[in-house]
Order: C-alpha cells, then structure tokens, then sequence
C-alpha cells in the first residue's frame, strides 16, 4: 500500500537516529530529501542504497504534485529534511495536508511519521525554563520592524517561548526581544548532541552580551521565560 512516512533524523550525532527510522529508509521506493547531498551521507554512513529526489521549500509545490504522484502509483516514500523532525520549520506541512486532501477523496494513502530528534524539545529542557507549557514559533522575520511585530504578538504570553534564529542575526533578535520582553530568563542552545554542544542560560541582556561581536557558527535555539515561570 502507498505510504508517506515523514522520518525525524539526527540533528548532530549520528547515533541519535532509530532503529524504526533506519528500517524505512532501507524499505521505501523513494526518499524525498531536503538535501540530497546531507541526506546521501546519512544513508552511505548506514550503508543504505536508496533513491532519493530534491524535496526543500524552494520547490515544494513542484516535487509535492511528483510525490503525490508517486503515492498514486502505489509507491512508499518517506520525507527527510536536513536534520530533525520534517514539517518542523522543514517542509513537510504542504505534503501532509495534500495527501489528507487525497484521501478526502478516496485515494486511501497511508500516512505516518517515525519520530525522533527535534532541537526545540531538547533545547526547552536543557533551558531549566518550564517545559510543560511552552510556545514554538520557529524562525522570526530577518527584518527589524517585522521582527518586532513577530514577537510582540506574545508580549503577554505566560508560556516558555521557543524561537530557531540564524547566527548572523542572533544578537540583533535578543537585542529586539529584550526591548519587548524585557530582561526575562532565557538559554541559548548551540551544536545540540554535537561535539561542541553548549547551552548558555542567564537573561536576554546576559546572553546579548555574551554574543554580540562574536563569529557565531550553526543554528541557535533561543528559549525566553514567559510572563508567568511557574505557569
């Protein structure tokens, strides 16, 4: 039966990756990778022989409409994106809601997902901040003004917030965050479950600090306090 299976991978440590995980990407016709090339040595590293076609968000739309194909045919895929969970700030959201929409009209394709890795999860409870309750908004606005009005729309929110940002524009995003959050607790996570890993904790003036100047390398995760710690 055609099956779209979206498949978490490492987000560093290779090691991190599940025995479920390696067993459907040795298994499906075809593996729809973020980045082939980053996808080719996670699969030569576990010794698997598979196809793999480009699947990322500048052609989304394009190999989507190829995967629905090739779910009509019958043919199993499972989706990766460079490291992590797919559909977490990752494509992965348009095909899952296609494939819904298939089925609305009876193409009857299953559809599941081997979870695993995500940096958010494990930045959140590395932070020392509340993890039962918390608020991922992924990737803010590269932009000043745009970035702004992103986070003030949880000015009020009582609950841990959990924001990607790149290392060119981190110092500006705390710089920006304590403006309208104010000096709240907040942790940086850095080269999570990598050689190097490092989660710095302190306020959002702290931790501006600590990175403003600095030739930052790899994605961060920024974890800020909500207006309620103990919500």
């Amino acid at each position: 039966m055609a099956t779209l299976y979206l498949v978490a991978t490492p987000i560093g440590n290779l090691d991190d990756i599940t025995l479920r995980a390696l067993e459907i990407l040795r298994s499906v016709d075809v593996v729809a990778s973020e980045d082939t090339r980053k996808t080719g040595r996670l699969l030569k590293h576990f010794e698997i022989d598979a196809q793999q076609i480009s699947f990322h968000e500048h052609n989304e739309d394009r190999a989507g409409n190829r995967i629905l194909g090739l779910l009509r045919a019958g043919q199993s895929v499972a989706v990766v994106s460079d490291a992590g969970t797919p559909g977490i700030s990752d494509p992965g959201f348009t095909l899952v809601r296609s494939v819904l929409q298939e089925n609305e009209d009876g193409a009857g394709i299953e559809l599941t997902m081997a979870p695993g890795p995500a940096a958010a999860i494990m930045a959140v409870v590395l932070s020392g901040l509340p993890a039962h309750s918390f608020t991922y908004r992924g990737f803010p606005p590269r932009k000043k003004g745009p970035r702004t009005r992103f986070l003030e729309v949880d000015a009020e929110s009582p609950h841990t917030l959990v924001f990607y940002e790149s290392p060119y524009r981190l110092a500006a995003f705390l710089s920006d965050a304590l403006a309208v959050y104010g000096d709240r607790r907040a942790a940086l996570a850095n080269d999570l479950t990598k050689l190097y890993e490092r989660v710095d904790r302190g306020t959002i003036s702290t931790l501006h600090a600590l990175v403003d100047g600095k030739q930052l390398k790899g994605e961060y995760v920024v974890v800020i306090e909500g207006t309620q710690p103990g919500f």
